[in-house]
């Protein structure tokens, strides 16, 4: 198995076009299949008039200040898929958005957490037939986020991502449970699933592909004391990469093996086989008296699973005390 893994600049490049080529070649070096942006527009997010919200004196501002510039998507893609060798896409965040990410060749849509919710927006980005990912954020209904994906594309390629909508995420919130329990929903035979991971560990995604996780979404910065209101819960690119070995690992880990693995193949020999006890001479039956089972085992010894099938059968050979139990055949 490959867990598709996202990296998740967002707006962490500062509106400074190559600080955004920084993190895109370091997506690269720690391990991600993908990086991936957001295209929103501050006209366009919130209503005119919210103001003071999450904290943040003037929203709208805020948006302006750190939305990326339009014009920057198409050389950021060409730069990442054939400079770099990663995928690049986008989040949209309004129709114009849908619009530009499909004229610069996405391969893919992410709809977020709080437009998931949407059915406008997200029959929107259906129409497109392009694999739609989206994260089942707070309020969120995979459900109905996948009904109205199937309403528009019956044949859709969609990923549902489990996300906790807390920057960040403490590890009680997480809840990963809900990807097992997501594999009896009745949804899930249109849908792969994953995570959108808030947390600061490096650990999480792992234990969530454990769960079932086939794509992993995770924030990422160059630089966790930068000015801007996602560095502070992303994962620097040295610790995205741990997060990403983490993964690897765990994928490594699954499987079923009913015989001895080639990693295990030379320990055969520490196996037990019957051990000859006492002397014993040819004509000798073989008696608790005379065998007991001890390491090691050879290539034609008698494995100690076969003790008792010897136990009153005549000896055709002679052993010395502490000989391994050869050349018999049951």
């Amino acid at each position: 198995m490959h867990t598709f893994v996202i990296s998740e600049v967002g707006s962490n490049h500062n509106r400074n076009f190559e600080l955004a080529k920084e993190c895109i070649r370091k997506s690269k070096w720690a391990g991600a299949d993908a990086v991936k942006f957001q295209t929103y527009s501050s006209e366009t997010l919130y209503a005119p008039r919210v103001k003071d919200f999450g904290g943040y004196k003037n929203i709208n501002k805020l948006i302006k200040d750190i939305e990326l510039p339009r014009h920057w998507q198409a050389d950021l893609k060409r730069y990442a898929e054939e400079e770099i060798g990663i995928e690049w896409f986008s989040t949209p965040f309004d129709e114009f958005a849908v619009d530009e990410l499909v004229e610069i060749g996405v391969k893919r849509l992410k709809i977020a957490g709080f437009e998931s919710t949407d059915p406008r927006l997200v029959k929107y980005c259906a129409k497109t037939k392009l694999p739609i990912i989206f994260s089942a954020g707070i309020g969120g209904d995979p459900q109905k986020t996948i009904d109205w994906i199937l309403e528009e594309n019956l044949n859709a390629d969609i990923t549902a991502l489990h996300c906790n909508n807390a920057y960040p995420t403490p590890p009680e919130d997480v809840n990963l449970d809900t990807l097992e329990k997501w594999q009896y929903e009745q949804w899930y035979d249109w849908a792969n699933i994953g995570l959108s991971d808030h947390t600061m560990s490096t650990l999480t995604p792992a234990l969530a592909v454990i769960r079932g996780a086939t794509v992993i979404e995770k924030h990422t910065t160059v630089n966790n004391n930068f000015s801007g209101p996602d560095h502070l819960f992303a994962l620097e690119y040295h610790a995205f990469k741990k997060c990403i070995d983490n993964i690897r690992y765990a994928e490594k880990c699954f499987g079923v093996s009913e015989k001895i693995t080639p990693s295990e193949e030379k320990m055969k020999e520490a196996m037990r086989s019957a051990v000859a006890k006492a002397d014993i001479v040819e004509g000798d039956v073989f008696s608790e008296e005379n065998i007991t089972t001890m390491r090691s085992c050879l290539s034609d010894s008698l494995p100690a699973e076969k003790y008792y099938n010897l136990l009153g059968k005549k000896c055709k050979y002679s052993y010395k005390t502490g000989d391994i139990i050869q050349g018999i055949e049951l």
